[in-house]
């Protein structure tokens, strides 16, 4: 699954641990999400929309 997420974090200038801890997993599942070797859970998925503001759809995107 591609995503955003790095570009988000990038913009907010914060470190995979900042983000990490405001979403309360570790840095590692971060960097796994942002480099898409894991996908989030869909609570996970809700509370990165949630922290910035935007449509999981803006965030995530199946699409290869």
């Amino acid at each position: 699954m591609n995503n955003k997420l790095k570009v988000l974090r990038a913009m907010r200038d914060w470190s995979q641990a900042d983000l990490a801890a405001q979403l309360d997993v570790s840095r590692q599942a971060v960097n796994a999400i942002e480099t898409g070797k894991h996908d989030p859970s869909l609570p996970l998925a809700f509370r990165i929309s949630r922290l910035f503001n935007l449509p999981i759809e803006e965030i995530f995107n199946d699409h290869a």
